[in-house]
């Protein structure tokens, strides 16, 4: 294996309002959903996103996200949606994700392949960025990065990847220092993770586990580090399943929308030179930008020791950034 140094089960989230509903006739229909509904395990945006997934035949939990990452355009103040503007978005977003899965299909697996069976590789740059820049959910790949995957032994084919660089976020860079005694340029960041529907339990946690132990031969990596944003439904499981622990959070911020597609700020830097939205107005007046009003859920910070026991932190000792 070539290894050198270059250049995310739902938890309860509080819900936010209640559930909104309308007479028609004898039965009661719901007309508004609420984010908090959405991104937690309750059926009523689980049977939807199932619905759309098995009529378009794309997975049920990239399209879940994927969706989500998208309903704070839509919401309220107080996160209320409209029913039918949720079934919308989910058909939106539906039919992107097959188009994606179709310019990608000589790279997706079709085989359930025992987790044993699997091989661990570090995964060329080219592999790697196709399917995060098609399948992932910000639908880009981080430059610069290290590929990791597990993939089938018959056709090669990855079927859980993630990617890993130095940690570029300088208030969690200074927080780990600060609190936790970790040198500059020693943390890295697990910046992508995709699994195939056709991955076994526990392959994320698997392939977390594999990457901990190629680091190692990193000189100087001494911990891993990543974000984990509730407002997706994700709740960390597969880090704590490979013994990381949550340490901090990190405010949350506004989602950045372009013409209707999520944008980070690094890919709107990227796209149009900046990221305020003041400013992108004025001088790309063709397109059209946006930014949720929906107070947001904190992002939390998980984090590994490459060597000895990751240190356990009670609640009253994580620490919240702010941006």
């Amino acid at each position: 294996m070539r290894l050198s140094k270059p250049g995310q089960a739902p938890e309860a989230i509080p819900a936010m309002c209640h559930v909104g509903t309308v007479s028609s006739g004898p039965r009661r229909s719901r007309q508004f959903l609420t984010l908090a509904e959405c991104r937690s395990t309750r059926p009523a945006f689980a049977e939807l996103v199932e619905g759309v997934a098995g009529l378009r035949d794309v997975p049920k939990r990239t399209l879940s996200v994927r969706t989500l990452l998208h309903l704070p355009r839509l919401a309220g103040p107080g996160g209320a949606i409209r029913r039918s503007d949720v079934i919308a978005e989910l058909r939106l977003n539906a039919n992107r994700l097959q188009t994606d899965h179709q310019a990608i299909a000589h790279l997706v697996p079709n085989d359930e392949i025992p987790l044993a069976d699997l091989h661990f590789v570090e995964l060329g740059r080219g592999v790697a960025d196709q399917i995060f820049s098609r399948l992932h959910y910000l639908r880009s790949a981080r430059s610069g990065s290290l590929n990791f995957a597990l993939v089938d032994p018959v056709h090669r084919r990855p079927v859980t990847l993630c990617s890993v660089s130095l940690l570029e976020w300088a208030r969690v860079a200074r927080q780990l220092r600060t609190q936790f005694d970790v040198p500059p340029d020693s943390a890295w960041e697990v910046s992508r993770v995709y699994s195939f529907a056709v991955a076994p339990t526990n392959a994320i946690s698997f392939l977390l586990a594999k990457v901990r132990q190629a680091l190692r031969a990193v000189k100087d990596a001494s911990v891993m580090t990543t974000a984990v944003d509730p407002n997706l439904g994700f709740g960390g499981a597969s880090y704590r399943a490979a013994n990381w622990q949550r340490w901090m959070s990190v405010q949350a911020r506004p989602y950045l929308y372009v013409d209707g597609m999520y944008a980070s700020p690094r890919q709107l830097r990227l796209r149009f030179g900046g990221a305020n939205l003041s400013d992108l107005r004025r001088a790309n007046p063709a397109n059209r930008f946006e930014q949720s009003r929906v107070p947001l859920l904190d992002s939390w910070i998980f984090c590994c020791r490459l060597d000895g026991t990751t240190e356990t932190i009670p609640p009253e000792g994580q620490r919240r950034l702010r941006r």
